[in-house]
């Protein structure tokens, strides 16, 4: 009986899930890596020709490898969470199985091997009883390797943490580098507006978001948008900002409006970039939306961005794609990040709101088609 008590026990231990790496390891590895090429690319922008392009790829690229080391983190997490129940449940049970080996050590030979069938049901069970050992070994050294897998999954987040920490210090660098060189910048293209007081006048008497970008549709610019296809890049585009989308185009918020416009949620300071060549036709502050950008990437096109922190530019700037054009407001930690799963679960970090709408004329169009990021496939 107690014999085939423990061999129930090593057949629970054999249906157990076998230790394997998760790929959650593989990718916060990588994206650790990437993390840490990014904070040593700011040294090289310190000193690049091009000092406001090379700090915007610094400060992106640093944004990309936080979202996906915290999202690799997450996962890693989980697997932690896996292995150290299994290692819990089957802990128990080889405690048991090894109860019943010492118990079966413990009588004499004869009657261990004993079996009420006969001769035959005894050597069946002698078979039995040798295979228990070998059994018991595998199971210790799939146990085994889950416990180094959960020692590396611990040593691979204090590395990420360190990592993350040190890139944060980087990132906060590269902003102020980035506004700094944003402001010394002379060499942009420019093109002005026929009437700036009238812009101002319009600024001051827009009673809505829709009333400006009305007004500021009929004020021509004296030159005109750059010229790109900027149609056919319809489904193309990168969004402005790294973030995850909250409502689409004409979904009702908690107060039941609906606006024509996206709504993509932020970590604090994340970078805003322009997602086409375009003319800054308006930027700063605009009744409650914070700070707005309003760029035309074409004759006829405008793309409002409302509720940075910070913009940069001045009107009538031209812009090439992926130039900056300003920072989401809050702060990114002050020095600190918080790494819990509680944090990052349901992206409760991303305290920041942009409002990105698209306009063609005096109406607005539904940009989500037009992001890669958005468009329905």
């Amino acid at each position: 009986m107690r014999l085939a008590a423990a061999i129930g026990l090593i057949a629970a231990l054999a249906a157990g899930p076998a230790a394997s790496e998760d790929p959650a390891v593989a990718a916060a590895e990588r994206a650790s890596a990437d993390l840490a090429e990014a904070v040593l690319a700011l040294e090289k922008a310190r000193g690049a020709r091009d000092r406001v392009a090379a700090l915007t790829g610094t400060i992106r690229a640093y944004e990309a490898g936080l979202s996906a080391l915290r999202d690799a983190m997450r996962r890693v997490s989980v697997r932690e969470a896996e292995i150290t129940a299994d290692f819990a449940a089957r802990r128990d049970q080889i405690s048991a199985l090894l109860s019943v080996l010492a118990t079966i050590g413990r009588e004499p030979a004869p009657l261990m091997l004993l079996h009420p069938e006969g001769a035959l049901g005894t050597a069946r069970a002698g078979m039995i009883a040798g295979a228990v050992a070998p059994a018991l070994q595998a199971e210790a050294g799939a146990l085994r390797a889950e416990l180094d897998e959960l020692a590396r999954l611990r040593q691979l987040q204090g590395g990420s943490a360190e990592t993350l920490q040190r890139g944060l210090s980087v990132a906060q660098a590269a902003r102020t580098a980035l506004s700094q060189a944003v402001q010394d910048r002379t060499d942009l293209p420019r093109r002005f507006l026929e009437d700036p007081a009238e812009l101002k006048s319009l600024v001051e008497s827009a009673d809505s978001l829709d009333a400006f970008a009305v007004g500021l549709a009929g004020l021509e610019a004296d030159i005109g948008a750059p010229m790109e296809d900027f149609e056919g890049a319809e489904g193309r585009l990168p969004l402005p900002v790294q973030g995850t989308l909250l409502r689409r185009a004409g979904e009702a918020d908690a107060a039941g409006i609906r606006r024509p416009g996206l709504l993509i949620a932020t970590r604090p300071a994340a970078l805003v970039t322009s997602p086409w060549p375009a003319t800054i036709r308006y930027r700063g502050p605009l009744l409650d939306y914070g700070n707005v950008i309003v760029v035309e990437p074409a004759s006829g096109y405008l793309l409002i961005l409302a509720g940075l922190g910070t913009v940069y530019g001045e009107t009538g700037d031209i812009v090439e794609a992926g130039a900056p054009l300003g920072l989401m407001g809050g702060s990114d930690g002050g020095g600190t990040l918080n790494l819990s799963p509680a944090m990052e679960t349901g992206g409760a970090d991303r305290t920041e709101t942009l409002y990105i709408e698209l306009r063609h004329g005096k109406d607005p169009i539904d940009p989500g088609p037009w992001f890669t990021e958005t468009r329905d496939d």
